[in-house]
């Protein structure tokens, strides 16, 4: 009997099981997404594919779909109640650009939209509040997770960034209602 053994390639995750990241950005206390603002990294290397007056999106470097983005300020809060009226304005103006340019760059068949505040709510980053915008397609959770604790990503993460900033919505001007951007 001749048994084919299946390898599945995911080198970019060695990072995230060896601990390696820390060695990558030093994070001297800091939330990783404050380190990786201040490393000198360009967005391009950084995956940031947005940056706004008080708020960024930056691809998430350990996805659960291709595309997955988190929008989040650039100063570090824990609660949402602790975000200034501004950053507040910005944070959702931007998740509402963020689902449509995850939106026009893959046609997802839907758009996941959340926040895990606390370790007991799933927030991995809780000093850092970050909204998740995932895109999401019919049967992207297969077996693969179920039984092999294994994700299958088609894309590298330089390209869905550059997919995303191309897709990027412009900027809404004061009059425009930022519905209309995205349709």
């Amino acid at each position: 009997m001749n048994v084919a053994l299946e390898h599945l390639w995911n080198g970019w995750r060695n990072a995230y099981v060896t601990g390696t990241l820390d060695a990558v950005v030093d994070r001297g206390g800091r939330s990783v997404f404050t380190a990786i603002l201040q490393s000198g990294l360009s967005d391009e290397e950084a995956n940031i594919v947005y940056r706004g007056e008080s708020c960024f999106v930056i691809l998430n470097a350990f996805p659960y779909t291709t595309g997955h983005l988190l929008v989040l300020p650039y100063r570090e809060v824990a609660e949402l109640d602790a975000l200034t009226t501004d950053e507040h304005d910005e944070l959702w103006s931007t998740v509402t650009r963020a689902v449509g340019a995850v939106t026009a760059a893959f046609r997802p068949g839907g758009v996941n939209v959340g926040i895990n505040l606390g370790t007991a709510a799933g927030g991995s980053v809780e000093n850092h509040l970050h909204v998740h915008v995932l895109p999401r397609w019919e049967g992207d959770a297969n077996f693969m997770t179920a039984v092999a604790n294994t994700r299958t990503l088609p894309e590298a993460l330089v390209d869905s960034a550059a997919r995303v900033r191309a897709a990027w919505p412009p900027q809404p001007s004061a009059t425009t209602d930022v519905r209309e951007e995205t349709r």
